[in-house]
Protein backbone atom coordinates (compact mmCIF):
# COMPACT_ATOMS: atom_id res chain seq x y z
CA UNK A 1 0.00 0.00 0.00
CA UNK A 2 1.57 3.32 -0.84
CA UNK A 3 2.48 6.01 1.84
CA UNK A 4 -0.11 8.46 2.07
CA UNK A 5 1.60 11.92 0.89
CA UNK A 6 0.24 14.37 2.79
CA UNK A 7 0.98 12.34 5.97
CA UNK A 8 5.13 12.13 5.06
CA UNK A 9 4.65 15.85 4.55
CA UNK A 10 2.97 16.98 7.81
CA UNK A 11 5.71 14.54 9.61
CA UNK A 12 8.27 16.33 7.90
CA UNK A 13 7.05 19.58 8.46
CA UNK A 14 7.07 18.53 12.41
CA UNK A 15 10.87 17.51 12.39
CA UNK A 16 11.82 20.18 10.52
CA UNK A 17 9.95 22.43 12.85
CA UNK A 18 11.15 20.41 16.03
CA UNK A 19 14.72 20.78 14.10
CA UNK A 20 14.86 24.67 14.03
CA UNK A 21 13.41 25.18 17.35
CA UNK A 22 16.62 22.98 18.63
CA UNK A 23 18.91 25.32 16.57
CA UNK A 24 17.39 28.21 18.18
CA UNK A 25 17.79 26.57 22.01
CA UNK A 26 21.63 25.85 21.13
CA UNK A 27 22.35 29.46 19.57
CA UNK A 28 20.58 30.86 22.77
CA UNK A 29 22.80 28.86 24.86
CA UNK A 30 25.82 29.45 23.41
CA UNK A 31 25.26 33.27 23.74
CA UNK A 32 24.54 32.85 26.94
CA UNK A 33 27.18 31.11 28.20
CA UNK A 34 29.62 33.73 25.77
CA UNK A 35 28.00 36.20 27.29
CA UNK A 36 28.85 35.35 30.78
CA UNK A 37 32.56 34.61 29.56
CA UNK A 38 32.75 38.17 28.21
CA UNK A 39 31.05 39.61 31.66
CA UNK A 40 34.20 41.41 33.84
CA UNK A 41 34.89 39.83 37.32
CA UNK A 42 33.39 42.06 40.57
CA UNK A 43 35.45 42.72 43.16
CA UNK A 44 34.55 44.09 47.14
CA UNK A 45 37.58 45.38 48.66
CA UNK A 46 37.36 46.50 52.44
CA UNK A 47 39.90 48.39 53.55
CA UNK A 48 40.86 49.61 50.54
CA UNK A 49 42.64 52.66 51.14
CA UNK A 50 45.91 50.98 52.46
CA UNK A 51 48.96 51.37 49.97
CA UNK A 52 47.98 47.60 49.56
CA UNK A 53 44.67 47.75 48.22
CA UNK A 54 45.54 50.46 46.09
CA UNK A 55 47.96 48.72 44.43
CA UNK A 56 45.28 45.57 44.68
CA UNK A 57 42.60 48.25 42.86
CA UNK A 58 45.17 49.68 39.85
CA UNK A 59 46.00 46.08 38.83
CA UNK A 60 42.51 44.43 38.59
CA UNK A 61 41.37 47.91 36.93
CA UNK A 62 44.01 47.80 34.85
CA UNK A 63 42.49 44.26 33.59
CA UNK A 64 39.04 45.40 33.05
CA UNK A 65 37.35 44.19 36.16
CA UNK A 66 34.59 46.19 38.31
CA UNK A 67 35.64 47.01 41.59
CA UNK A 68 33.53 48.35 44.40
CA UNK A 69 35.88 49.29 47.07
CA UNK A 70 34.96 50.24 51.29
CA UNK A 71 36.21 52.84 53.08
CA UNK A 72 35.87 54.20 56.34
CA UNK A 73 35.93 58.25 55.74
CA UNK A 74 34.96 61.07 53.14
CA UNK A 75 38.72 61.57 54.01
CA UNK A 76 39.54 58.25 52.87
CA UNK A 77 37.78 58.43 49.76
CA UNK A 78 39.17 61.20 48.60
CA UNK A 79 42.42 60.19 49.41
CA UNK A 80 41.54 57.02 47.34
CA UNK A 81 40.30 58.82 44.34
CA UNK A 82 43.31 60.87 43.89
CA UNK A 83 45.43 57.51 44.40
CA UNK A 84 43.52 55.36 41.68
CA UNK A 85 42.50 58.00 39.52
CA UNK A 86 38.81 58.04 38.34
CA UNK A 87 37.65 54.91 36.51
CA UNK A 88 34.09 54.22 36.16
CA UNK A 89 34.53 50.66 36.94
CA UNK A 90 35.58 51.89 40.42
CA UNK A 91 32.56 52.63 42.93
CA UNK A 92 34.00 53.99 46.33
CA UNK A 93 31.35 53.47 49.12
CA UNK A 94 32.09 54.72 52.85
CA UNK A 95 31.01 52.50 55.21
CA UNK A 96 31.64 51.27 58.45
CA UNK A 97 32.25 47.87 59.27
CA UNK A 98 29.86 47.43 61.51
CA UNK A 99 27.41 48.43 59.29
CA UNK A 100 26.42 44.32 58.25
CA UNK A 101 23.41 45.16 55.83
CA UNK A 102 25.11 48.66 53.90
CA UNK A 103 27.86 46.04 53.26
CA UNK A 104 26.12 43.80 51.85
CA UNK A 105 24.06 45.74 49.79
CA UNK A 106 27.91 47.03 48.82
CA UNK A 107 28.85 43.77 47.61
CA UNK A 108 25.70 43.30 45.61
CA UNK A 109 27.08 41.31 42.31
CA UNK A 110 30.74 41.03 43.38
CA UNK A 111 32.17 37.29 42.68
CA UNK A 112 35.20 37.81 45.00
CA UNK A 113 35.82 39.89 48.29
CA UNK A 114 39.41 41.29 49.85
CA UNK A 115 39.67 42.07 53.50
CA UNK A 116 42.69 44.13 54.13
CA UNK A 117 41.18 45.51 57.62
CA UNK A 118 43.75 45.09 59.77
CA UNK A 119 46.21 47.09 62.52
CA UNK A 120 49.14 47.11 63.94
CA UNK A 121 49.30 49.20 66.72
CA UNK A 122 45.94 49.13 69.03
CA UNK A 123 44.87 52.40 71.32
CA UNK A 124 42.08 53.13 73.93
CA UNK A 125 39.47 54.00 71.11
CA UNK A 126 41.19 51.39 68.43
CA UNK A 127 40.97 47.92 69.78
CA UNK A 128 42.57 44.77 68.25
CA UNK A 129 38.55 43.41 68.47
CA UNK A 130 36.92 46.08 67.30
CA UNK A 131 39.56 45.78 64.08
CA UNK A 132 39.97 42.34 63.48
CA UNK A 133 37.01 39.63 64.93
CA UNK A 134 34.70 42.49 64.68
CA UNK A 135 34.85 43.50 61.20
CA UNK A 136 35.24 40.18 60.27
CA UNK A 137 32.29 38.85 61.86
CA UNK A 138 30.34 41.72 60.05
CA UNK A 139 31.79 40.64 56.73
CA UNK A 140 31.11 37.23 57.20
CA UNK A 141 27.40 38.36 57.77
CA UNK A 142 26.96 40.69 54.99
CA UNK A 143 28.14 38.22 52.69
CA UNK A 144 25.35 35.59 53.52
CA UNK A 145 22.83 35.01 50.65
CA UNK A 146 25.18 37.62 48.30
CA UNK A 147 27.17 36.49 45.14
CA UNK A 148 30.43 36.71 47.02
CA UNK A 149 32.00 33.48 46.18
CA UNK A 150 35.31 33.56 47.87
CA UNK A 151 36.87 35.83 50.63
CA UNK A 152 40.68 36.51 50.59
CA UNK A 153 41.74 37.42 53.98
CA UNK A 154 45.15 39.72 54.65
CA UNK A 155 47.02 38.16 57.92
CA UNK A 156 50.24 38.04 59.65
CA UNK A 157 52.76 35.88 59.73
CA UNK A 158 52.81 33.86 63.64
CA UNK A 159 49.29 35.18 63.95
CA UNK A 160 47.54 31.93 66.00
CA UNK A 161 44.67 32.67 68.56
CA UNK A 162 47.09 30.89 71.20
CA UNK A 163 49.50 33.66 70.55
CA UNK A 164 50.86 35.72 73.75
CA UNK A 165 51.12 38.63 71.75
CA UNK A 166 47.79 40.42 71.43
CA UNK A 167 47.78 41.58 67.79
CA UNK A 168 48.72 38.17 66.52
CA UNK A 169 45.73 36.09 68.89
CA UNK A 170 43.29 38.67 67.66
CA UNK A 171 44.53 38.08 63.96
CA UNK A 172 44.64 34.43 64.60
CA UNK A 173 40.28 34.33 66.17
CA UNK A 174 39.50 36.54 63.26
CA UNK A 175 40.56 33.73 60.59
CA UNK A 176 38.46 31.48 62.44
CA UNK A 177 36.05 33.61 62.16
CA UNK A 178 36.21 33.54 58.09
CA UNK A 179 36.83 29.81 58.14
CA UNK A 180 33.49 29.43 59.95
CA UNK A 181 31.54 31.25 57.77
CA UNK A 182 28.94 30.64 54.78
CA UNK A 183 31.28 31.72 52.56
CA UNK A 184 34.76 29.91 51.71
CA UNK A 185 37.74 31.77 52.69
CA UNK A 186 41.48 31.93 51.92
CA UNK A 187 44.49 33.50 54.97
CA UNK A 188 47.24 34.77 53.49
CA UNK A 189 49.44 35.14 56.45
CA UNK A 190 52.97 37.94 55.42
CA UNK A 191 55.83 39.47 56.92
CA UNK A 192 57.26 42.70 56.29
CA UNK A 193 55.80 44.18 52.93
CA UNK A 194 58.27 46.20 50.79
CA UNK A 195 56.79 48.00 48.39
CA UNK A 196 56.94 51.92 46.62
CA UNK A 197 55.73 54.77 48.42
CA UNK A 198 54.83 52.46 51.89
CA UNK A 199 55.55 53.70 55.31
CA UNK A 200 57.76 50.54 56.35
CA UNK A 201 59.86 50.93 53.04
CA UNK A 202 60.25 54.51 53.73
CA UNK A 203 61.51 53.96 57.78
CA UNK A 204 63.78 51.19 56.09
CA UNK A 205 65.44 53.86 53.40
CA UNK A 206 66.31 56.14 56.28
CA UNK A 207 67.78 53.64 58.60
CA UNK A 208 69.97 52.34 55.01
CA UNK A 209 70.93 55.88 54.91
CA UNK A 210 72.42 56.48 58.71
CA UNK A 211 76.13 55.35 59.06
CA UNK A 212 75.44 54.01 62.48
CA UNK A 213 71.20 52.82 63.17
CA UNK A 214 69.95 51.43 66.27
CA UNK A 215 67.51 48.69 66.23
CA UNK A 216 65.68 47.06 68.80
CA UNK A 217 67.27 43.06 68.67
CA UNK A 218 69.54 42.99 65.62
CA UNK A 219 69.63 39.79 65.33
CA UNK A 220 65.48 39.14 64.45
CA UNK A 221 65.01 37.58 61.48
CA UNK A 222 63.11 39.32 58.10
CA UNK A 223 62.23 37.81 55.17
CA UNK A 224 60.16 40.66 53.49
CA UNK A 225 58.38 39.92 50.37
CA UNK A 226 57.22 42.58 47.52
CA UNK A 227 53.97 44.11 47.26
CA UNK A 228 53.42 43.15 43.95
CA UNK A 229 53.93 39.52 44.75
CA UNK A 230 51.70 40.08 47.84
CA UNK A 231 48.77 41.17 44.85
CA UNK A 232 49.50 38.49 42.69
CA UNK A 233 49.24 36.01 45.37
CA UNK A 234 45.35 37.88 46.73
CA UNK A 235 44.40 37.32 43.09
CA UNK A 236 45.23 33.68 42.39
CA UNK A 237 43.61 32.84 45.85
CA UNK A 238 40.45 33.91 45.06
CA UNK A 239 40.28 33.18 41.46
CA UNK A 240 41.71 29.53 42.55
CA UNK A 241 39.14 29.34 45.41
CA UNK A 242 41.55 28.27 48.02
CA UNK A 243 40.34 27.69 51.83
CA UNK A 244 42.13 27.74 54.77
CA UNK A 245 45.75 29.48 56.01
CA UNK A 246 48.80 30.00 53.57
CA UNK A 247 52.13 31.09 55.11
CA UNK A 248 53.73 33.36 52.44
CA UNK A 249 57.12 35.11 52.71
CA UNK A 250 60.02 36.41 50.37
CA UNK A 251 62.30 34.22 49.19
CA UNK A 252 65.16 35.01 51.59
CA UNK A 253 65.15 35.13 55.13
CA UNK A 254 68.23 37.37 57.04
CA UNK A 255 69.32 39.30 59.98
CA UNK A 256 67.28 43.26 60.57
CA UNK A 257 71.29 44.23 60.47
CA UNK A 258 71.67 42.67 57.13
CA UNK A 259 68.54 43.89 55.68
CA UNK A 260 69.60 47.72 57.07
CA UNK A 261 73.00 46.59 55.15
CA UNK A 262 71.97 45.03 51.82
CA UNK A 263 69.15 48.35 51.66
CA UNK A 264 72.31 50.93 52.16
CA UNK A 265 74.02 48.94 49.27
CA UNK A 266 71.26 49.39 47.01
CA UNK A 267 71.19 52.90 47.63
CA UNK A 268 74.83 53.19 47.40
CA UNK A 269 75.63 53.53 51.24
CA UNK A 270 76.82 51.67 54.01
CA UNK A 271 75.59 51.59 57.59
CA UNK A 272 76.02 49.56 60.93
CA UNK A 273 73.55 48.05 62.91
CA UNK A 274 74.05 48.53 66.43
CA UNK A 275 71.41 46.46 68.41
CA UNK A 276 69.67 47.11 71.37
CA UNK A 277 67.87 45.12 74.06
CA UNK A 278 64.63 44.12 73.55
CA UNK A 279 63.36 44.79 77.26
CA UNK A 280 64.11 48.26 76.91
CA UNK A 281 61.73 48.83 74.47
CA UNK A 282 59.15 47.15 75.90
CA UNK A 283 59.80 49.36 79.26
CA UNK A 284 59.93 51.80 76.90
CA UNK A 285 56.60 51.28 75.35
CA UNK A 286 54.91 50.42 78.75
CA UNK A 287 55.50 54.09 80.20
CA UNK A 288 53.83 55.45 76.80
CA UNK A 289 51.22 53.58 77.23
CA UNK A 290 50.55 54.70 81.02
CA UNK A 291 50.82 58.38 80.03
CA UNK A 292 49.38 58.50 76.34
CA UNK A 293 46.52 57.71 74.66
CA UNK A 294 48.11 57.25 71.45
CA UNK A 295 51.07 56.54 72.04
CA UNK A 296 53.93 55.75 68.90
CA UNK A 297 54.80 51.97 70.30
CA UNK A 298 52.96 49.53 72.17
CA UNK A 299 54.68 46.21 73.26
CA UNK A 300 52.33 44.16 71.53
CA UNK A 301 53.48 46.10 68.27
CA UNK A 302 57.07 45.44 69.44
CA UNK A 303 56.28 41.71 69.93
CA UNK A 304 54.69 41.40 65.88
CA UNK A 305 57.94 43.33 64.71
CA UNK A 306 60.15 41.27 67.02
CA UNK A 307 58.84 38.01 65.53
CA UNK A 308 61.62 35.89 63.81
CA UNK A 309 60.16 35.52 60.19
CA UNK A 310 61.85 32.02 58.37
CA UNK A 311 59.44 29.86 56.67
CA UNK A 312 59.48 27.58 53.53
CA UNK A 313 57.33 29.11 50.89
CA UNK A 314 57.37 26.03 48.51
CA UNK A 315 53.85 24.70 49.13
CA UNK A 316 52.30 28.54 49.18
CA UNK A 317 53.92 28.63 46.07
CA UNK A 318 52.45 25.39 44.51
CA UNK A 319 49.06 25.92 46.14
CA UNK A 320 48.98 29.84 44.67
CA UNK A 321 50.38 28.85 41.19
CA UNK A 322 53.04 31.44 41.47
CA UNK A 323 56.30 30.53 39.79
CA UNK A 324 58.64 32.80 41.61
CA UNK A 325 59.20 35.87 44.16
CA UNK A 326 60.98 38.71 43.48
CA UNK A 327 64.08 38.46 45.04
CA UNK A 328 64.93 40.78 48.12
CA UNK A 329 68.17 43.08 46.12
CA UNK A 330 65.15 43.35 43.37
CA UNK A 331 62.32 44.39 45.09
CA UNK A 332 64.65 47.11 47.02
CA UNK A 333 65.70 48.87 44.26
CA UNK A 334 62.54 49.35 43.33
CA UNK A 335 61.52 50.52 46.08
CA UNK A 336 63.67 52.11 47.61
CA UNK A 337 63.51 55.99 47.73
CA UNK A 338 66.33 57.65 45.76
CA UNK A 339 68.34 60.59 47.41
Amino acid sequence: MAEDPTTISEESGEKAIEDTSLDRESVAEDEALDEEEQLPESWFITGANGNLGQRLIRKLLSEGADVTAVVRSTRAERELSRAVNFNNKLRIEVIDYSETILLGQAAYGAQFAVHLVGILKATKHATYAAAHEASCTSLSRALQGTSVEHITYLSILGAKPSSPNPCLASKGRAERILYRSATPACTLRIPMVIGERDYTTKMLAKRASLSTSFTFRASSLEQPIFADDVIEAICSAARLGLEGGLNLAGPESLTRAQLYSRAAQVLGTSTKARSLPMFLGYAMAWILELFMDDPPVTRAMLGVLDHDDDIQVDKALRLLEMEKLTPLDVMLGKALPRA
